[in-house]
């Protein structure tokens, strides 16, 4: 019987034999009674026609289960997801892996039900933005945990906590509440007669729900602080958190190296935001930072009580159990 290179039936079983069977192209070609030549168009219109798909693992995610467990045990962590990062990559590539990796650890930690506070920041909207599709969930909330920061986005994206939590509520399934306020107020007082008005404090019952907070942590690293660009922080500002010994900053409030915020209260009593206090209680609180620099400012939101699962890359990784080996 003749055969014929288009019979789909022929070509299955010719990419069975290639593939699965290990022969090679004049192995299948003798065992079927055709020419190498058919034998290797076969193959390629078994690729075009789907019946092949080919799929590659990338070496580079290495496991770091052991590194994992000494930086829970070390720091008192429910959870470690730690991320390679190469010296060979950009830092613009090593983030992108972290965060891509970021996302799929959040649609495997959501559940049904669960209420989910939004931070604001540069971070949380890599994370939400990566090209990753999941079956969405019917019951999340995803609520912002801070007023806008302003009018203005930072580098023509917008970052805010209001924006975010409908990203995350877009990707993940469900619905989102929006913290319908400016971000910091010129005083406290202004804070504290505004929060009593009923059209804003629905905001404070939503944040009494949330089982999950989800956080990037920022570093008081001068001009360049979302705070700063988008005019809410002066430099004198600033150069006072530093002075006061500010290693991080979490929901828009600074605190030091073992968490505590008293010393940053002229600044922080200002901003309208879920109170890192508050935060404690949160059953589950997701902290995704990376690089050395972030290191200070991660022991500092575990100490405080801010941070209990961390994702983060091998580079703050390493420098948090160097840290550790100091303490």
């Amino acid at each position: 019987m003749k055969k014929i290179v288009d019979d789909e039936r022929l070509i299955y079983k010719v990419c069975s034999l290639y593939y699965q069977d290990n022969m090679n192209q004049q192995e299948v070609g003798d065992y079927l009674g055709v020419s190498r030549s058919s034998v290797l168009r076969m193959l390629q219109k078994g690729r075009e026609l789907g019946i092949v798909t080919i799929e590659l693992h990338n070496p580079r995610f290495y496991d770091y289960g052991e590194m994992e467990k000494t930086l829970e045990r070390a720091y008192g962590l429910k959870d470690v997801l730690i991320v390679e990062n190469s010296v060979l990559d950009s830092r613009t590539e090593a983030a992108s892996y972290m965060f891509g990796t970021a996302s799929d650890y959040l649609q495997s930690f959501f559940k049904e039900g669960d209420r989910i506070g939004v931070a604001m920041g540069n971070t949380l909207n890599n994370v939400v933005s990566t090209n990753k599709t999941y079956e969405k969930h019917k019951d999340l909330r995803f609520v912002a945990l801070e007023g806008s920061i302003s009018r203005n986005t930072k580098g023509g994206t917008d970052v805010q906590g209001n924006e975010l939590a409908r990203k995350f509520a877009e990707k993940f399934g469900g619905t989102y509440t929006q913290f319908l306020s400016p971000a910091v107020f010129s005083e406290s007082s202004v804070l504290d007669f505004f929060m009593k008005e009923k059209a804003v404090n629905y905001i404070l019952d939503e944040f009494r729900h949330l089982n999950v907070v989800l956080v990037g942590i920022g570093v008081p690293d001068g001009n360049e602080h979302t705070l700063a660009k988008a005019g809410y922080m002066t430099s004198d500002e600033r150069e006072m958190l530093v002075d006061r010994g500010a290693v991080g900053d979490m929901c828009l409030q600074f605190y030091d190296r073992d968490g505590n915020t008293d010393q940053f209260s002229f600044y922080n009593d200002r901003v309208a935001a879920m109170r890192l206090k508050d935060i404690r209680r949160i059953p589950s609180k997701i902290g995704i930072a990376g690089s050395a620099r972030k290191a200070e400012a991660v022991i500092g939101a575990i100490r405080g009580g801010y941070l209990n699962i961390l994702i983060t890359d091998t580079e703050c990784a390493r420098k948090l159990i160097e840290l550790a080996k100091l303490q």
